[in-house]
């Protein structure tokens, strides 16, 4: 049995792209977050090594290691939600420590020592981002969300 085809509206079919998966709450989950992040990135259209993908993966990157070094709670893993909007690109990262969040965006951080290896990293994503957010969780954690505006 054929069906008959859908009425057609004149409207564009609005593809929803959303990305979102669970790590391990350890570097080798970090890597791996931004490798299939990369991964989905380009299934959409936004190829590897374009600036969108350098920076979609510096974002990702760092705020996956923020949450394995920062925001680990025994047990639970880290979650990444990428969203592919209408021009932009909305990169999430959920630990499970709510507690312990960054400065908010636009705030005053204080400058690392210069020698320091560590203390760098809300600096890369205020400077990477258009914009970014630090938000509460309802359950357990937070959340940290970075967008970037892309090309036309």
């Amino acid at each position: 049995m054929t069906r008959p085809p859908l009425p057609t509206t004149g409207q564009v079919p609005v593809t929803v792209r959303v990305f979102n998966q669970r790590f391990s709450s350890t570097p080798r989950g970090a890597r791996l977050a931004r490798r299939l992040t990369l991964h989905q990135l380009d299934a959409w259209g936004v190829p590897h090594g374009s600036a969108t993908s350098e920076t979609a993966a510096l974002l990702v990157a760092e705020l996956s290691a923020n949450a394995v070094t920062h925001g680990r709670v025994p047990g639970r893993d880290f979650e990444v939600t990428v969203r592919l909007l209408d021009r932009t690109l909305r990169i999430e990262v959920s630990d499970a420590r709510g507690e312990c969040g960054p400065p908010t965006p636009g705030s005053a951080h204080p400058a690392p020592d210069p020698l320091a290896e560590t203390g760098r990293g809300m600096l890369l994503v205020e400077t990477l981002a258009d914009r970014w957010e630090h938000l509460d969780r309802t359950s357990v954690g937070k959340t940290i969300a970075a967008e970037l505006d892309l090309p036309d």
